[in-house]
């Protein structure tokens, strides 16, 4: 059975597909990211967002800032149709980038007001990574989960996807710290390496990010987290 064309919008029975992402099918996460979207195209809005999840917070007694923050934009966003949804992207995708690009250094130096856990470990991030990094790998590893959901390839460049790919293996690589030699296949794959006498991993380069995002599970060396 064949897909939809490439530049075709996703049918009705697509757009409520579940995704990769337990709480959310297509519409949702597509909510999530326009949220998210809308949370750095301005200092404002981002402002905002971050008061009302902290109130979220505060008022379910416990939990994560970003479980909070997300959920928001989704909630936010649940009569959105659509054609509603993708009308808003294309009114707020400039925007949204040039909010991140404009981030003045001086807030970029500062920590997030709250800790993140990864892998069982809390560590303080600066705004400029959320920024530069988070909010770049988030956007695209949702890009996945989209494609998977609605069975639709993804159209791949190594001067795009595979720079975001070697960004993330360079920091699975720092944050395990052990030898290994690591080959990622596929169109976007590379090879990268430390050391002697590590693991010797072969993976395909989608699966091994859909991996180190927790998606699914992964062994060894790949139980090591990067954060999305």
């Amino acid at each position: 059975m064949s897909g939809p064309r490439p530049g075709t919008s996703p049918t009705p029975e697509q757009w409520s597909s579940q995704t990769d992402c337990p709480a959310w099918d297509v519409r949702q996460l597509a909510c999530h990211v326009l949220g998210m979207a809308a949370y750095a195209s301005s200092i404002r809005e981002g402002r905002r967002q971050q008061r009302l999840a902290h109130k979220a917070l505060a008022t379910h007694g416990g939990g994560e800032f970003i479980d909070q923050l997300t959920d928001l934009q989704v909630r936010e966003r649940a009569a959105l149709t659509p054609a509603q949804i993708t009308q808003q992207f294309h009114a707020i995708g400039r925007s949204a980038a040039k909010g991140r690009r404009r981030t003045p250094a001086i807030i970029r130096r500062h920590r997030m007001p709250e800790p993140q856990t990864i892998g069982g470990i809390s560590e303080w991030w600066s705004i400029g990574f959320v920024t530069d990094v988070i909010l770049t790998r988030d956007v695209w590893m949702h890009r996945v989960d989209l494609s998977r959901a609605i069975g639709r390839p993804l159209r791949l460049s190594a001067d795009h996807d595979g720079e975001l790919i070697a960004d993330m293996a360079r920091e699975w690589a720092g944050r395990h710290g052990q030898p290994f030699r690591l080959h990622l296949t596929g169109p976007v794959g590379g090879a990268w390496s430390s050391g002697t006498d590590g693991e010797t991993l072969e993976v395909d380069a989608l699966e091994f990010c859909r991996i180190l995002s927790g998606r699914e599970p992964g062994n060894g060396l790949l139980a090591t987290p990067v954060p999305f």
